[in-house]
């Protein structure tokens, strides 16, 4: 039996490979296209111009179903594990799962308007999708913390705790440096003014979203130990 055809495994590991595709290949068209500099650019500048911004709005769509799924799924594992130990608070779960749809619907924002069609709104869906991811995953170490040793092991508990501390830290500086950020450009300059404001800026956001793929990464294992199952009924 291959690995990944274990229990729901399958869920994060399609989410963390195809998240990194969406930033990964709509940056190498980018860069080859010379659309953006070689140099961190934003996520968003990346997918801002066709035929990268189609590929990357269809990606990102993609990756924001796959995650509700995925958090969705985690949900109900953490609810089975309430049932059988009463470990963890519903109230924690439920709250989890809140700001983990929210984060995926403002990745939706972020696919559907794009940076150059309608700023403000692509830009209130970013600002979701950081802040509500950046909630959820440490809502989701807590409850790790809590369900330990039922749920995962110890190490795996830090690891999140980990991922999640660099996310909160490194998510700061993406919001206050680009608020320095006067220029709406995508090609930079070492003597632009806002220039240094930009670099900090964009090597956070990197570091934030791909935290996020990192804290999927140790959801793989968790999930080759239960299925999800749909049930019909007849009504009467």
């Amino acid at each position: 039996m291959f690995w990944f055809t274990q229990g729901l495994c399958f869920l994060p590991a399609f989410l963390v490979v195809w998240s990194s595709c969406t930033f990964i290949v709509s940056y190498i068209i980018a860069l080859f296209r010379r659309d953006v500099d070689i140099i961190f650019p934003y996520i968003s500048d990346t997918g801002a111009n066709p035929p990268e911004s189609c590929i990357f709005g269809l990606m990102t769509f993609i990756s924001s179903c796959a995650g509700t799924a995925t958090i969705y799924a985690r949900y109900k594992y953490v609810e089975k594990l309430i049932e059988q130990n009463g470990l963890v608070k519903p109230r924690l779960n439920q709250a989890a799962l809140v700001f983990g749809f929210a984060a995926c619907f403002g990745m939706c924002v972020v696919a559907t308007f794009q940076e150059t069609a309608v700023t403000i709104v692509h830009d209130i869906g970013a600002l979701v999708f950081f802040v509500c991811g950046v909630v959820y995953i440490i809502l989701q170490s807590v409850i790790s913390f809590q369900a330990s040793p039922y749920g995962s092991s110890t190490c795996v508990c830090w690891i999140r705790l980990s991922i999640a501390i660099v996310a909160a830290v490194a998510f700061f500086p993406t919001v206050v440096c680009a608020s320095f950020v006067k220029q709406t450009t995508l090609h930079w300059d070492t003597h632009d003014k806002d220039y240094s404001y930009h670099v900090a800026s964009a090597v956070c956001e990197w570091v934030v979203a791909f935290s996020f793929v990192c804290f999927f990464l140790t959801y793989i294992n968790d999930f080759k130990m239960f299925k999800l199952q749909v049930r019909t009924e007849y009504e009467d």
